[in-house]
């Protein structure tokens, strides 16, 4: 699964990275560092002509639902392209579009004749009108405006036309810079301070956008290429597809530091435990990096003002060097006094993305029972690792089992795997990992584009936790975790909970485009291509495509569906079935279920959690459904104290469930401000206790397999029918004991 954020939303957000990386020292002299400012017009190189050339052939041969490269595909493109550029249409206008037409049949050209021209001409242009509509809302700041008219302002501008011509684009830009300002008046700061924080934003705004160069051109066209074959498509520069094998790994060679970008600062955000960086004790949060050096001896470089990922490219590096940072320590002003920090680069595990788990201690009529909880952000793999034969590879099954050795060592009686917001991850992870909760089988099938299926199952006898479990999922569920929803439910192993997920039944795999060129040079210059060449489905045969996987036990949308989920996607694969697989279902939980599902819905009803979490869902739909809001001050005036008495009676109810965790008066106030204007401290503060406060989709999935044991410890004849293999496995919450060896805590891998 991915999200797909247009290009000026992507330069409006602070990014961060993790760890830090560094070329050698010839590569930080003064003529190969970045540039502040890039130089127009961007050129595509040789070597981009190449890599799309390439890509091409990779797309219409061996993709699943390979098409040709033709003038029909060169409008597909163009469209993708220009909503990536200007999706919400507030920098070009008709009379830009009308000089782009010709380009519309002409991408395919472009790219089989090697001559980018055209795609980095409206790229170029991209820039040029987006620095030109900052410097035009900087200079409305000076005259300020009138709020006593009925004037009002269309945000939501996915359906709308470009403007017409250059006085419908002002008008447009006029609104938008009233808006700013009109929230900051609305949060009481005064004039003088709103001209000040806005014409800073745009400066910053204006900054970043020169600050995009050829491999960002060349990036979002090509990106544009492959999501018009289909929506899992990638294309991944040499800049994203290192990020991308890092997340897949969870490690990376460097410091041990999550970096943010901060004003003309790249800021500390976060230390890494067990990190250089925290080893050395001397990098704080909020210390800013000032200038870097490779080495002991290697000259310093400015890097204020540059951008994040040109930072992060010079601190990370090869394991066991040594880089240089000058710092500006958190506590000290612009002209405090900066520090000298040598670290040594080490491997970094970033331990935040990888399964964790808690125990939840349910209480109801006397009894008390205790429920275990991993959380999945992702399948990952260290595929380099695994292939090269590292016992100790990273591996997302691995970390699973040995928290579920440790989960029963503590006596859980239940075991939920919440996998909401899980996008996915290895293929193999999925398989392997829904082999920890059964004893052998099929776990999902495969087909290529030739047609041929693939069963791909468990062949390792014994379970990893054989007791009751559930699956947590939500819309943001997608692939890999719907492989082992999915796996789950047809199994009748565990009860699936949750929101219908995201319906992404496709595989795709890296191609390595560096491998099949003539280049010597040992730096990645081609990047590589994230690419469907399979689809996968159900052992019922069943998809997931489109469908996803509905759960057992509902709980309300929150209406995202209508703009998130594969179903969103014009070009998505249609839904379709193949034969089921050789498989038995292990348990009947519609034994059980019926009164699961009562008990559930009489909690509910009197839950306090449970409401606030519907009227909380309901007050964001209603607001997501305006697209135009008021300009006038006394109108704004008036739905802003609405709001905040909403807010304010939101804030008492946490308080109330939540206890003794601080509730913050001012998170749920609109300031005014974009993220990265607030200050760090506040929204790291922000996150802790987001993540301290109830969460009552996964204390009321806990509470379901609590009455799942229940009913499992009443009655023997229904645990025969809705544990696994009759319930003869030896942590099964019955009697039963098991002759059948569990799986190990480490499995092998297959």
């Amino acid at each position: 699964m991915k999200l797909r954020p247009s290009l000026a939303l992507l330069l409006a957000l602070a990014v961060t990275g993790v760890g830090v990386h560094a070329q050698s020292a010839a590569d930080l002299t003064d003529d190969s560092a970045p540039r502040k400012f890039s130089t127009l017009p961007l050129k595509p190189t040789t070597t981009q002509a190449q890599a799309a050339q390439l890509s091409a052939r990779f797309l219409t041969r061996f993709h699943y639902d390979a098409q040709p490269l033709d003038d029909a595909m060169s409008q597909k493109i163009y469209k993708a392209y220009l909503d990536s550029l200007d999706g919400e249409k507030v920098f070009f206008t008709q009379a830009d579009l009308a000089k782009f037409a010709p380009l519309k049949t002409q991408f395919d050209d472009a790219i089989w004749n090697q001559d980018l021209g055209g795609p980095f001409s409206m790229f170029n242009l991209y820039v040029m009108r987006a620095v030109d509509r900052m410097n035009y809302a900087r200079g409305l700041l000076k005259q300020g405006f009138d709020f006593n008219t009925n004037e009002s302002y269309n945000y939501d501008r996915k359906k709308a036309d470009w403007p017409k011509d250059q006085a419908e684009l002002d008008t447009l830009w006029r609104q938008r810079t009233m808006n700013d300002w009109l929230r900051l008046k609305l949060a009481g700061k005064s004039d003088d301070d709103i001209r000040k924080t806005l014409d800073k934003r745009y400066a910053g705004y204006i900054d970043r956008v020169k600050q995009l160069d050829g491999e960002d051109a060349f990036q979002t066209f090509m990106n544009a290429y492959a999501e018009s074959t289909d929506p899992h498509t990638d294309y991944l520069g040499p800049r994203a597809a290192e990020n991308f094998d890092i997340a897949m790994k969870l490690s990376l060679e460097g410091i041990g530091a999550v970096l943010q970008a901060r004003d003309e600062y790249t800021a500390i955000r976060e230390i890494v435990p067990a990190g250089p960086a925290a080893k050395s004790g001397k990098l704080h949060v909020g210390d800013r990096i000032v200038a870097i050096g490779e080495g002991e001896n290697g000259p310093m470089v400015d890097v204020i003002g540059w951008r994040l990922d040109d930072v992060v490219k010079h601190i990370r590096g090869k394991k066991n060097t040594t880089v240089r940072l000058e710092v500006l320590p958190s506590d000290a002003g612009v002209d405090g006094k900066h520090e000298m920090i040598s670290l040594v680069r080490q491997k970094v595990s970033i331990e935040e993305q990888a399964a964790k788990k808690k125990i939840i201690e349910v209480k109801d009529a006397g009894v008390t029972r205790k429920i275990g909880v991993i959380d999945l952000p992702s399948f990952y793999s260290d595929f380099g690792a695994r292939r090269d034969g590292d016992k100790n590879f990273k591996s997302a099954t691995r970390d699973v089992a040995k928290l579920l050795g440790e989960l029963k060592a503590a006596g859980v009686e239940g075991v939920v795997m919440d996998l909401r917001n899980n996008g996915g991850g290895s293929l193999a992870e999925a398989n392997e990992l829904t082999g920890l909760f059964i004893d052998r089988g099929p776990v999902v099938q495969v087909r290529d584009a030739r047609g041929e299926i693939q069963v791909q199952g468990d062949d390792d006898p014994g379970m990893s936790w054989s007791g009751p479990m559930a699956v947590l999922v939500n819309r943001g569920s997608a692939s890999a975790s719907e492989i082992f929803a999915a796996a789950i439910q047809d199994y009748g192993r565990g009860l699936i909970i949750g929101q219908p997920t995201f319906g992404k039944g496709t595989v795709q795999n890296l191609v390595d485009l560096d491998r099949f060129t003539r280049s010597n040079s040992e730096k990645p210059q081609f990047g590589e291509l994230k690419m469907t060449i399979q689809e996968f489905f159900r052992i019922n045969g069943g998809s997931t495509q489109l469908k996803g996987v509905t759960p057992d036990i509902q709980y309300p949308k929150n209406g995202d569906e209508k703009d998130f989920g594969e179903s969103t996607y014009d070009n998505a694969l249609p839904w379709t079935q193949i034969p089921p697989a050789d498989y038995k279902p292990v348990a009947d939980l519609k034994a059980y279920l019926g009164q699961l599902q009562a008990k559930h819905d009489a909690r509910v009803t009197t839950a306090p959690g449970w409401k606030l979490m519907l009227d909380e869902l309901a007050q964001y739909r209603k607001m997501r459904d305006k697209t135009t809001i008021s300009l006038n001050f006394a109108q704004r005036q008036a739905e802003r104290k609405e709001q905040d008495a909403i807010q304010a009676d939101f804030r008492a109810r946490h308080k109330a469930i939540d206890g003794d965790v601080a509730v913050d008066e001012d998170a749920a106030v609109d300031d005014g401000l974009n993220a990265n204007e607030r200050s760090l401290k506040s929204e790291l503060k922000q996150e802790k206790d987001a993540k301290k406060a109830a969460d009552p989709q996964l204390d009321e999935t806990a509470h379901i397999l609590f009455d799942a044991v229940g009913l499992i410890k009443g009655d023997s004849k229904l645990a025969a029918e809705v544990l696994p293999y009759g319930g003869r496995y030896s942590n099964s919450t019955t009697a039963s004991a098991s002759a059948t060896p569990e799986k190990p805590t480490q499995p092998a891998t297959h």
